[in-house]
């Protein structure tokens, strides 16, 4: 199988990952969508020939993140998406101005590609090696990556302290109800 006819295929998976993560009805089933989303993603990282890369989007993403997001939909209970417009009825003319932007940018590339005015530079002989993700990410971009860390910390605290305000509102409110009967 040729590597045209490679990234043929698992593009075409990808998208149709994505778009079935974005018409399902289901929040757990957009979430495994997301996953066969981002494994597709990894096999495009190795055709091009970053296994380290590949690895790190199968472990970190779509291992203990989107197990992290399946826990969260199931412990919100938040399986069946509403359909009422309400307050993001906005956001379907957004999205569709947005894609057709997205399209615009990809078939300018696609036709500079095809005329040649446009030359793709071969990626450095180290690129997608541990060491050279290493070096680039605490050398270059130490900052971002402190300041993410301590979000998701922030995220994390609160998340913890609104679970425990809410079960000690429903305690409260039980309290009264059982002291009545």
């Amino acid at each position: 199988m040729g590597f045209m006819t490679l990234f043929i295929l698992t593009g075409a998976v990808a998208v149709a990952a994505a778009l079935g993560l974005l018409f399902a009805r289901n929040a757990v089933y957009a979430a495994l969508f997301l996953v066969l989303n981002m494994f597709a993603l990894a096999v495009l990282y190795l055709a091009l020939g970053a296994p380290f890369i590949a690895m790190v989007q199968i472990t970190v993403y779509a291992g203990a993140i989107m197990v992290l997001f399946l826990f969260v939909i199931m412990l919100l209970g938040a399986e069946q998406l509403k359909e009422d417009g309400g307050p993001i009825a906005w956001q379907r003319p957004l999205a569709l101005l947005l894609g057709l932007a997205l399209l615009g940018e990809l078939a300018y590339f696609v036709f500079a590609a095809a005329t040649g005015q446009t030359r793709l530079l071969p990626p450095p002989e180290d690129f997608g090696t541990p060491h050279a993700v290493g070096q680039t990410l605490f050398q270059q971009y130490l900052l971002p990556f402190e300041v993410t860390s301590v979000l998701l910390l922030v995220a994390m605290v609160g998340a913890i302290v609104l679970v425990m305000n809410g079960k000690r509102a429903a305690q409260a409110q039980a309290e009264p109800e059982a002291e009545g009967s």
